[in-house]
């Protein structure tokens, strides 16, 4: 199906363009969502009636994006969740997830807008791009931690599970050291004659 776009739209063109695309896209999303129009002649020669006034809207979305991408990028989001000792979350955070992360610190983000090709599975301090506008997007950072603690830490920087592991590992290490010196099993006055 040919459309003309009302808006840029990426991989596909700019205000303006008559391209062909599939007739499902267009039905499913172009068409519902007036980032196109069919393109047939009675609706091109409408667009060029509107071309102005259609750019002057898509400038002012423009504007009113690039005030909350400035609001946002390089914001740092912390979300609580529960997870295994290695790190692997109990669940997923998705898109709506950040979404709902950024507007509780007062952000005007749509779930629509998180580009997450995977659900994050992981502890850890991901970056995740936020698409505001087809020219505007903003990076903020997604800090999931199992407490407040731990998320101050991995903010400074610091790998939570690895030192966790080796946190445990001098414990064990410790204890033998204990059995060594203490000769297990060999404590005297007992009263355990041979």
């Amino acid at each position: 199906m040919k459309v003309v776009l009302l808006e840029r739209v990426e991989n596909l063109g700019a205000i303006g363009d008559v391209v062909t695309v599939k007739d499902g896209f267009a039905r499913n999303f172009l068409l519902p969502r007036e980032k196109a129009l069919r393109a047939t002649s009675k609706n091109l020669e409408k667009f060029e009636l509107d071309r102005a006034a259609i750019e002057a809207r898509n400038d002012r979305n423009k504007a009113d994006a690039q005030k909350i991408a400035d609001k946002i990028d390089g914001q740092s989001y912390v979300m609580i969740r529960q997870a295994g000792e290695t790190g692997q979350l109990y669940g997923s955070v998705a898109g709506r997830d950040v979404a709902e992360a950024i507007r509780a610190e007062g952000g005007k983000v749509e779930r629509s807008q998180v580009v997450l090709n995977t659900a994050i599975k992981t502890l850890g301090v991901h970056e995740v791009l936020v698409r505001l506008h087809a020219e505007v997007s903003a990076t903020v950072k997604i800090n999931i931690a199992r407490s407040a603690d731990e998320a101050e830490r991995q903010a400074k920087g610091e790998d939570v599970i690895a030192s966790q592991f080796s946190d445990e590992r001098e414990a064990a290490e410790q204890a033998a050291q204990d059995l060594i010196e203490g000769g297990a099993g060999q404590q005297e006055g007992l009263g355990f004659e041979a």
